[in-house]
């Protein structure tokens, strides 16, 4: 049996992924419809945007809970390249 695992981002995770879910619903409503290109476009956008700020919110969680874990016993330099690397990952 597995454990969960689940972390204190992980239910702001699922809010934006069901708001994204209500979004593509939308987008799949629309071209039923026969809605105009540009809205079902912006309806898309907010999709992406909604999918994209919780993959990052999970990133950030797994580094923040996961791999801090792992490197909390490394020399300074190790958690400083962490960081950086959270950094970077705004950029994905």
């Amino acid at each position: 049996m597995t454990s969960l695992h689940i972390h204190t981002t992980h239910p702001q995770v699922r809010n934006r992924l069901k708001r994204a879910d209500g979004h593509l619903h939308n987008v799949v409503a629309m071209i039923d419809e026969g809605k105009p290109c540009l809205k079902i476009v912006q309806q898309l956008h907010a999709v992406e945007k909604a999918i994209s700020a919780a993959k990052r919110a999970l990133i950030h969680d797994h580094l923040d809970h996961c791999l801090e874990d792992a490197v909390r016993a490394q020399p300074r330099g190790s958690r400083a390249a962490v960081a950086e690397f959270k950094d970077i990952t705004k950029y994905l």
